[in-house]
């Protein structure tokens, strides 16, 4: 809720600078050729992760060739990451295209990779949509960073 009712940006979030001084406060976890992957700084469960190509993309088919293979490794890679480092027993990954399907930042196409486990959604999100995160973001961040080093 944070995020929907927060004012938005001019900018785009994942439009981010070359540089890499801010990439510990932006919670960027690797940065590659025509991809990067982040935290979601409004996590729906511990350890959820995107990976967003570097161009400002709106559409699936605007990626090339090079870009979407990229991105396809990236996303294998950080499963694997996922069920190594938080022994998640499932994880949801997609992709919300366009605002009709989703999409909080329409314009700028992401993957979401999300952890879950048995259960994961206890009676606080189902009574009081409430999701406890057991996990502060920061530490989650430092946690991962090694695993993309």
């Amino acid at each position: 809720m944070e995020y929907i009712l927060r004012p938005k940006p001019d900018s785009c979030v994942f439009c981010i600078p070359p540089t890499v001084e801010e990439d510990g406060e932006r919670l960027i976890l690797s940065r590659n050729t025509f991809s990067f992957v982040v935290m979601n700084k409004y996590p729906y469960n511990n350890g959820h992760i995107m990976v967003c190509p570097y161009r400002h993309a709106m559409d699936l088919a605007d990626l090339s060739h090079e870009e979407s293979t990229e991105i396809m490794d990236m996303l294998k890679h950080c499963t694997r990451i996922l069920k190594e480092h938080f022994r998640c027993e499932g994880i949801n990954i997609g992709l919300n295209l366009g605002q009709a399907a989703g999409a909080g930042i329409r314009e700028h196409l992401h993957f979401h990779l999300v952890p879950r486990w048995n259960g994961d959604s206890s009676f606080m999100a189902v009574l009081d949509d409430i999701r406890a995160i057991p996990e502060h973001l920061q530490q989650a961040h430092t946690a991962l960073c090694r695993y993309f080093t």
